[in-house]
């Protein structure tokens, strides 16, 4: 199960929304979502989580390319949403082989169980081979710095990391409005 929303920095402070992301389909899908959250240009995070196995956040910035990080490149490859963000940052060819047509939104494919067993056994998933995309964190790090959410504090994260977000730049109430 996911979670997203947009957190859009404004002059009041931050406003949520929570977000559909059926009809995104790459990197700049979402940078666009999140741009009409804000016409003011003012800073929009994408927040988004798959139930306990990775989160990942996309900040824009105006007309800034947008910076990334995700808290587990390995698991968000099994996930249609991961993908769409380590498309971006792993440098991957969304159209080199893999069928992301087959997936679930959980990630998994039809019929196919959402365990880990492949993995453990070294096993690709649909974003290729296990080799191919690290296991930990991979993005800009430092993606919420400057907003009171360091690096170290953002690594640790990982079972409410939205919601821990959300607490650090002061909209847990704001967030919880849309969730």
């Amino acid at each position: 199960m996911y979670f997203a929303a947009l957190l859009a920095r404004t002059e009041d402070g931050w406003e949520a929304s929570d977000t559909e992301l059926d009809d995104v389909e790459t990197l700049s899908d979402l940078a666009d979502l999140a741009r009409e959250a804000s016409p003011d240009e003012d800073t929009v995070l994408v927040l988004i989580e798959q139930e306990d196995a990775w989160f990942g956040v996309v900040r824009v910035d105006g007309e800034e390319d947008p910076r990334i990080y995700v808290s587990d490149a390995a698991a968000a490859a099994r996930s249609s949403y991961g993908e769409i963000l380590l498309t971006e940052l792993l440098g991957r060819d969304p159209d080199d082989g893999d069928d992301l047509d087959a997936l679930d939104l959980d990630g998994t494919e039809d019929g196919e169980s959402d365990g880990d067993d492949e993995d453990a056994e070294g096993g690709s998933g649909p974003a290729g081979s296990a080799k191919s995309v690290p296991h930990g964190p991979v993005g800009d790090a430092l993606v919420l710095d400057d907003l009171g959410v360091s690096e170290k504090e953002l690594r640790l994260m990982s079972t409410d990391a939205v919601t821990e977000i959300a607490e650090s730049l002061g909209a847990s109430e704001t967030l919880e409005t849309v969730r």
